[in-house]
């Protein structure tokens, strides 16, 4: 059969497997091929996979819990390494918000359902605030960098090739790294019939992502020309962007587990989600 793999731009490590050959290899082996379908958002992976427009996706921390709360059945696969650099909260280096508490009252840009959300639900968690009552989140756009350097907005979270442009242009400030809240993991996921079915077919494209990593991370320079053609900015701030990533997949654990049940649980009290989710239902039962 085909294995379709869904792709969007904010995956880099799927981004990358769609140009190279590592999928169509490693799944020949078991005898199967493959099929790439692009889309814009990642968080209608959850749907997509139960749809079955695609049997294969992958996302930030935030879009598997949402479509578990959601009644998807999924099965995580692998993630990767923790990416602490890959975004940061921004204010402008002006502004009187100093810490995560001074947010309260405030407008933020996010992307929202991605894993932005699980930093800013989680930064606000830690300082005694919640999600849902004591700032508002806007999802972001074009837009955002100009509205918060005009005082619009009190804080925006940027991300890969953008956040390395704000700050080369000066002006603003990190308010929260990522990193020193989030492990901000890349996370894939497939439905359950394919993982407890044909556990060949995710190990072959476990090992496919692995090899797409290892090509992105011995081109830096080459993947961030890709990127600038076809999704804007610069090569500079993409081979900067890329360069800051991980490129490492490593398997699913307790402590993975954990960090996505931690989420869970901040998103459920702050009615992000509507009932309360375990994580840890979302792996393959043995056989």
């Amino acid at each position: 059969m085909t294995i379709t793999i869904g792709v969007h731009s904010s995956n880099p490590t799927l981004y990358y497997l769609s140009r190279l050959d590592h999928a169509a290899e490693e799944l020949a082996a078991v005898g199967e091929s493959v099929a790439f379908h692009t889309y814009t958002d990642g968080v209608r992976t959850g749907q997509l996979l139960t749809d079955g427009v695609i049997d294969f996706g992958g996302t930030g921390s935030t879009p598997p819990v949402t479509a578990q709360a959601a009644g998807h059945d999924l099965v995580y696969t692998a993630v990767s390494a923790p990416r602490p650099d890959h975004g940061a909260l921004l204010v402008t280096d002006d502004s009187p918000v100093r810490t995560v508490a001074d947010l309260k009252g405030s407008t933020v840009h996010l992307a929202i359902g991605s894993w932005q959300t699980h930093l800013i639900a989680k930064a606000l968690d830690d300082a005694g605030l919640s999600y849902a009552t004591d700032i508002t989140p806007v999802r972001g756009g074009a837009d955002s960098e100009r509205l918060l350097r005009d005082g619009t907005i009190a804080a925006w979270v940027a991300q890969g090739p953008q956040l390395a442009a704000a700050l080369r242009t000066g002006g603003l400030r990190v308010l929260v790294r990522t990193g020193d809240v989030i492990t901000d993991r890349s996370v894939f996921f497939t439905r359950r019939d394919l993982a407890e079915r044909r556990p060949d077919v995710v190990g072959a494209l476990v090992r496919a992502l692995r090899k797409a990593d290892a090509w992105a991370a011995a081109h830096p320079r080459e993947a961030a020309a890709i990127a600038a053609d076809h999704q804007g900015g610069t090569t500079d701030d993409w081979e900067h962007a890329l360069r800051a990533l991980p490129w490492r997949i490593e398997d699913v654990s307790d402590a993975f587990l954990a960090e996505q049940q931690q989420a869970a649980d901040i998103f459920a009290r702050t009615g992000f989600i509507e009932r309360t989710v375990t994580v840890a239902d979302a792996v393959a039962r043995p056989n």
